[in-house]
């Protein structure tokens, strides 16, 4: 019976000295990890979780965008270079006034749309010396609305009322294509600022189309 018992109070004894090194291991564990863990390794975790999501926010675009701004910036470019004949070559008060808004509207969004691009490791398509360079749109380009260089010298020629009619034909004509690009931008991009850029010139170009056929007599 002794002997019973001196067994059962040793393991008695043995059972309470494992349990009490388990719950000091626990508690060491629960100091140690617990700061390395939560508070290094969960917050590393959520400083990456916000810094790719920076960087998505920052660069989110697709090719449609590339598009977008690709084509617009030599459609904007051929706007500003009609919009500048308009100075010494017309004759309407009016049409001189609407030529500088496109201008001072314009001249921005290009310069704007360059910086997506340069940013997105995309070509830039420069400005060709005088910018004098028609583009036939149906020979491939793409772009509606531009006008041909047959088109940009025909009006280059033409002076008073004469270029007046011809200024405000082949810019409505022009609008009309930006304003289908930037519907394309619109519904199919994924670059906040360049949809927003889209809205902007479908808002504006509606606008000054409806405006140009009113100075046509068409209104």
């Amino acid at each position: 019976m002794t002997s019973t018992r001196s067994l059962i109070r040793r393991a008695a004894l043995g059972t309470a000295a494992v349990t009490a090194a388990l719950v000091l291991a626990a508690c060491g564990s629960d100091d140690g990890s617990s700061d390395s863990g939560s508070g290094s390794g969960s917050g590393s975790a959520a400083k990456d979780s916000a810094s790719a999501s920076a960087e998505v926010t920052a660069e989110a675009h697709n090719d449609q965008d590339v598009s977008f701004a690709q084509d617009m910036i030599p459609h904007h470019q051929q706007a500003t270079q009609m919009a500048r004949m308009a100075e010494s070559r017309a004759s309407s008060s009016e049409v001189k006034d609407l030529a500088a808004r496109i201008e001072k509207a314009q001249d921005p969004e290009i310069k704007t749309m360059s910086g997506w691009l340069k940013a997105w490791g995309e070509e830039v398509q420069e400005p060709m010396p005088g910018m004098d360079h028609g583009m036939d749109h149906s020979s491939g380009s793409g772009m509606a609305g531009m006008m041909d260089q047959e088109d940009m010298d025909e009006l280059m020629k033409a002076s008073g009322k004469g270029f007046d009619s011809m200024f405000l034909t082949m810019m409505v004509e022009h609008h009309e294509g930006a304003v289908e690009m930037a519907t394309t931008e619109k519904e199919k991009g994924r670059y906040g600022p360049a949809k927003k850029v889209a809205e902007d010139i479908i808002t504006t170009q509606n606008a000054e189309i409806e405006e140009m056929n009113k100075l046509l007599g068409k209104g």
